[in-house]
């Protein structure tokens, strides 16, 4: 039920939630419950018994599962905030929240504006008349840049790591080819690690590294998983998020307007994309240490459990009956769940991905009022990437038809 390719993700998305609110489904031929709807989403977020420890997966501790699955880089992906539970998790993760500061983000404020004004300006120069693929020319280089930055990353990493990212979420990567890529982002990131240990700079990393008084410290592995999976979720997630506000504007052009008339805010425009078109579709995995029924079934001991936040987002029972619709003036209450919930919520990539989308779309609209998809909406194709709602590109025209 869950298409590796992504060759349909709005009928996946349909066949999910009229099956839900826990449905059967099987990840490259490995059995697990996906969760598809808002409320029973919350209550298992918050639910001590299901955890990210890989250990309290049947299908690992029976070697049914091993290294060679093409998944597991998503779920054993090293010691990090993002695998662990409990104490340990709070200890990561207010580690990470120190560094992670709102004044942090703030600062790089600037550099996002100049990085989204120096795409616009290349993205002028170009031929008015032909197509452009947006995502190539601004949503991908956009928020590989700031997160580096905001890492420390050299800037003539920045192509590599972008390939790197690519390669490791594809389907269509030979499981060989994908942990060598695990492996050399480990070289890069841990290199990184030791250079910013010999000698701290202001970056994320060094925040990372560095001990407050009276703190413990993480261990160079812990700060090796957290920003392997702090540059994948904060570039991944804000390529996503710009591409589909922009795919959603265009093809409703009466919600474009709103925002452009200053009817509606772009903030408003931005959480609309974030439950409509999440840009995470699946995400894995946590494991039962006990069994919990759910709307009539049950998740067994051992048993793993995937997110659907594309089909949460849509869920008619939380968002009311036109949940389906694309509209920025929505009204109410009810808030959606993207970034996820409980002790797992995103801890800074969610403010960041908010900022870099909050200053790059009005700026992109402000120069390019009247551009148009190129291509009718049933040719723009999903890349093969299980969980991430990613766009293989995105073909406008700047000045309009």
């Amino acid at each position: 039920m869950i298409d590796p390719l992504v060759r349909d993700l709005d009928a996946e998305t349909r066949r999910l939630r009229a099956a839900g609110p826990l449905v059967r489904v099987e990840l490259l031929g490995v059995p697990a419950w996906s969760v598809v709807r808002h409320a029973e989403a919350k209550r298992l977020l918050t639910d001590s018994r299901l955890v990210k420890d890989i250990g309290r997966w049947r299908l690992w501790r029976t070697g049914a599962v091993t290294r060679a699955w093409p998944l597991i880089g998503m779920i054993d992906a090293g010691r990090s905030m993002f695998t662990v539970d409990g104490d340990e998790h709070r200890r990561l993760r207010a580690k990470t929240a120190q560094a992670v500061t709102p004044r942090r983000l703030e600062n790089i404020r600037p550099l996002i504006t100049n990085v989204v004004g120096e795409l616009l300006d290349e993205l002028s120069a170009r031929d008015s008349h032909e197509p452009v693929d947006i995502k190539e020319l601004f949503a991908q280089p956009l928020p590989m840049a700031v997160i580096s930055a905001l890492m420390g990353v050299p800037a003539e990493l920045r192509p590599r790591l972008h390939a790197l990212y690519k390669a490791f979420f594809s389907m269509l990567t030979p499981q060989e080819e994908r942990l060598a890529v695990i492996a050399e982002l480990d070289d890069i990131f841990l290199e990184l690690v030791r250079a910013r240990a010999a000698e701290p700079s202001g970056d994320l990393t060094s925040a990372l590294i560095v001990t407050e008084e009276g703190g413990e410290p993480l261990t160079e592995q812990e700060v090796l998983g957290n920003l392997k999976a702090m540059v994948a979720a904060g570039h991944e997630t804000t390529i996503s998020l710009i591409l589909n506000a922009v795919r959603a504007l265009l093809a409703h052009p009466d919600q474009l307007r709103l925002v452009l008339a200053g009817d509606v805010g772009w903030d408003a425009a931005i959480e609309e994309t974030l439950r409509w078109d999440t840009p995470i579709s699946h995400l894995l995995m946590r494991f039962a240490t006990a069994d919990i029924e759910v709307g009539g079934e049950v998740i067994r001991e051992g048993d793993g459990v995937v997110m659907s936040y594309r089909a949460i987002g849509r869920d008619d029972g939380h968002h009311g009956p036109d949940a389906d619709e694309f509209r920025i003036d929505r009204t109410g209450t009810a808030r959606h769940m993207t970034f996820g919930h409980g002790p797992h919520i995103c801890p800074g990539g969610a403010g960041l991905s908010r900022m870099e989308a909050g200053i790059a779309l009005p700026a992109l609209f402000a120069r390019f009022p009247l551009m148009r998809a190129a291509v009718p909406a049933e040719q723009v194709r999903n890349q093969p990437v299980l969980t991430q709602n990613d766009l293989r590109e995105f073909p406008v025209l700047l000045h309009g038809a």
